[in-house]
């Protein structure tokens, strides 16, 4: 399955295009488009469709950029709280900036910033002016008493009223924000309220990837979106309004499902009912089905991210990270599906090489060759698998050293004098480095460095709890690392 490609870029890009376009027709060419999931780094795509380039959606807004403006949400109780983003490891503010530079690295403009849920907070007026300061306009929306379900209140002077209205030129605004809660929905809204009131018929849609509205409720990819939402407890349904509307079967998930009525309510009372959705379904814009080009690979490869988060939400119950409702929800879906943890390649190879020694590691490389790895007295286990790894890519004999033992026991020695470690071996990061400068005068560890960057995408899985030097060297080669819940004999 290494390699092969399960979904089309170029043939999504087209549909999901036209479908923005013709959707913003039909509100009288002003659209305010509600972004959901992460914009640019999506590796839960690219991990469920083999082939999707992480940074489609980036790429998909560049091609709109000429009628589109974006406007980046923030809740003010996130930035008091320093709301940590987990797959980055940085705070909602933080990774606010992040969301800025990218988009101008890729032509695109932020328009302005909203923080929401103002009350003045010192940390939210902090982050305020530090926006200022770099020429970043700032606006600012309070919670609306009774919101949302005093419907006459929020559609009023003393609800979407309070708002400031945002300024905006182009057709389409894509409102998007550095995590889930920031208020993406209730700033779209209120900006429709205020566009109304001045007489543009502006609309609302939702984007969002998962799940797929029109691929089976039991279809991989849709279960691996619950397997990605187990620790928030969101699940899938058939959307009932769809299918009272249309007498047709559409997939939504529960809280979208919850929140349609409310939704409709509060669109109906602005825009008039005739423009109202029938169906949360409606409002989505997503075609993502549509670029699935290989069936079967994308039920694979689904199958294989509902283990990885098996694995993941193991290890974040056992540190504490996550409840025990969780894993039981992960669990209930490995049944569901007819999965077991050792059905991914990787795991028995890594435990029949830990026999003896309990800390070992495997990977699978693109050709389906499994390659593993283990402790020793210079490298722990994941150095050991990556310096394999690249050596089987390369053709190099596992007799010649990449590095120099004699390097090695120098480093280990500085390690164990300036730390007291009993056990001074390389971890992965501490490798790296130093294969980096062997490969300036050495030629055959020049060719193995080369052969790193074809690891991004392969699976790993380790027979314990990696340090964080070994879980960012992993991560940052792009390799998809599981382990064992093993802190006993953890490296």
């Amino acid at each position: 399955m290494r390699g092969k490609v399960g979904f089309s870029n170029e043939k999504y890009l087209k549909q999901q295009t036209r479908f923005i376009l013709d959707r913003i027709k039909q509100f009288n060419n002003k659209l305010y488009l509600e972004f959901g999931g992460k914009i640019i780094y999506d590796h839960h795509a690219s991990r469920v469709l083999p082939g999707y380039d992480p940074q489609l959606k980036i790429k998909l807004l560049r091609k709109l950029k000429n009628k589109a403006e974006i406007i980046i949400c923030i809740s003010a109780i996130h930035i008091e709280k320093r709301k940590i983003r987990a797959d980055f490891g940085v705070t909602y503010d933080t990774y606010l900036f992040k969301m800025i530079n990218d988009f101008e690295k890729f032509g695109l403009k932020t328009l302005s910033v909203v923080i929401t849920r103002f009350a003045n907070q010192t940390s939210a007026k902090i982050f305020k002016t530090k926006l200022e300061r770099q020429n970043i306009k700032v606006y600012t929306h309070e919670s609306i008493k009774g919101y949302p379900s005093d419907v006459n209140l929020i559609i009023s002077k003393k609800g979407y009223g309070k708002n400031v209205y945002l300024k905006t030129k182009k057709p389409l605004v894509v409102v998007v924000a550095p995590g889930p809660g920031s208020g993406k929905l209730a700033t779209c809204l209120s900006q429709i309220y205020h566009e109304h009131k001045k007489g543009i018929k502006a609309g609302y849609s939702k984007f969002e990837t998962f799940p797929v509205w029109n691929l089976p409720l039991d279809h991989p990819i849709n279960i691996a979106y619950e397997a990605a939402t187990a620790d928030i407890g969101d699940f899938n349904l058939i959307d009932p309004f769809h299918l009272k509307a249309y007498k047709k079967k559409a997939i939504n998930y529960n809280r979208d499902i919850e929140a349609f009525p409310v939704v409709k309510k509060i669109l109906g009372k602005i825009i008039g009912e005739r423009t109202v959705y029938k169906s949360p379904t409606d409002m989505g814009v997503n075609r993502i089905s549509f670029g699935i080009i290989n069936d079967s690979l994308v039920r694979k490869a689904a199958h294989e991210e509902i283990i990885r988060r098996y694995f993941r939400y193991s290890y974040e119950y056992r540190i504490g990270a996550t409840s025990k409702k969780t894993v039981k929800i992960i669990k209930q879906i490995l049944k569901r599906v007819n999965l077991r943890p050792e059905d991914r390649k990787v795991v028995k190879p890594a435990k029949q090489a830990a026999l003896g020694i309990f800390r070992a590691s495997a990977i699978e490389l693109k050709n389906g060759i499994i390659v593993t790895g283990k402790s020793s007295a210079l490298m722990n286990a994941a150095s050991s698998l990556i310096m394999n790894a690249i050596k089987k890519l390369a053709g190099i004999p596992d007799k010649i050293h990449l590095l120099s033992p004699l390097i090695i026991n120098s480093i280990g020695k500085l390690k164990k004098e300036l730390s007291g470690i009993k056990t001074p071996q390389l971890n992965l990061e501490e490798t790296l480095i130093t294969l980096s400068i062997s490969a300036a005068t050495n030629d055959t560890a020049k060719l193995a460095v080369e052969k790193l960057k074809e690891l991004r995408g392969c699976e790993a899985h380790l027979t314990h709890i990696p340090g964080p030097e070994d879980e960012r060297g992993l991560r940052k080669l792009g390799i998809n690392t599981t382990w064992e819940t093993n802190f006993k004999h953890q490296c």
